[in-house]
């Protein structure tokens, strides 16, 4: 065993990812998905502020 081959090797170099072009739909539809997340956030912080919801129901007195 020579002391070059000992150790960690290193791991081969991805190829670059080529940048692919995006026609309009695709465009659109990027969009569309972060304005859907963006209004999902919102109603959840929203949500967050509140209560709960299911507060009104038959409530046990601690008499028998």
């Amino acid at each position: 065993m020579s002391g070059r081959e000992g150790g960690k090797k290193k791991p081969l170099k991805a190829p670059k990812k080529q940048t692919k072009d995006m026609d309009e739909d695709e465009v659109a539809f990027k969009q569309k998905q972060k304005e859907d997340q963006k209004a999902l956030e919102a109603m959840k912080a929203k949500a967050a502020g509140k209560g709960p919801l299911s507060g009104g129901g038959i409530k046990k007195s601690g008499k028998k």
